[in-house]
């Protein structure tokens, strides 16, 4: 399943200058990842400082 971002995120943006394809983009208020694009590599996650991206449940 593809990432998400919780209601954490702060909108820093450093999620979406990590994500390999290209699938984060910033929504209203947080940045939101697009699911048909996540390749689920965890890149997003690992430079979360708030770890909002989590995988989808």
């Amino acid at each position: 399943m593809a990432y998400q971002i919780s209601d954490d995120c702060i909108s820093c943006g450093a999620c979406a200058a990590e994500c390999p394809v290209g699938a984060i983009s910033e929504g209203d208020g947080k940045f939101v990842i697009d699911p048909d694009k996540c390749t689920e590599c965890g890149s997003c996650a690992s430079v979360c400082p708030v770890g909002a991206p989590k995988p989808a449940e």
